[in-house]
């Protein structure tokens, strides 16, 4: 990267308010060394306790379905947090099998349809399920998102091949 173009990275990433971004390889680990550091800029921002509160469990939901779902593409994804005036907005992007972005689709529209009491709803009937998915996970990372978020789930499948889509989410909470 030539340098005047790091300084057209940093011009950006200050304009758009970015706190946190990352690329690469989601770990265990990551989930650690993400909430420590949007904790110490949370605090620098001084921003009141029930906000923190919903950034955190809106983020560690998104790096759970990451970790749980990224697709065998070397389990590359990133991560954007940024404040937006008195938003904060988190994007993720992943690669995701063609099939299972069909059925992803359409739950996540499903889950935007929902009011609080329907998202309260679906999420009790999903827990009593007890279905599992092949990746040991209830299904439920969404519609709470969906629910301590308050917003809809802005989402996009963009075609990559024949075998996997590039997955966008952003959440505004």
């Amino acid at each position: 990267m030539e340098l005047d173009k790091v300084f057209q990275l940093f011009k950006f990433m200050e304009q758009e308010n970015i706190l946190l971004s990352f690329k690469g390889v989601v770990t265990s680990d990551l989930l650690t060394s993400v909430l420590q550091i949007v904790e110490s800029k949370l605090n620098y921002m001084e921003e009141e306790k029930r906000i923190k509160k919903r950034v955190f469990h809106v983020l560690i939901e998104c790096i759970q379905n990451l970790y749980h779902h990224a697709e065998d593409t070397e389990n590359i994804a990133m991560l954007v947090i940024s404040k937006e005036k008195s938003n904060f907005i988190i994007k993720t992007g992943n690669y995701i099998d063609v099939e299972r972005s069909k059925s992803l689709s359409l739950k996540l529209d499903k889950i935007n349809k929902l009011d609080k009491d329907g998202l309260k709803q679906f999420y009790l009937e999903s827990l009593s399920d007890g279905n599992l998915s092949q990746k040991g996970t209830a299904g439920l990372g969404f519609i709470d998102i969906a629910r301590k978020s308050g917003n809809k789930l802005n989402y996009e499948f963009i075609p990559m091949n024949e075998k996997y889509h590039f997955f966008s989410l952003e959440i505004k909470i």
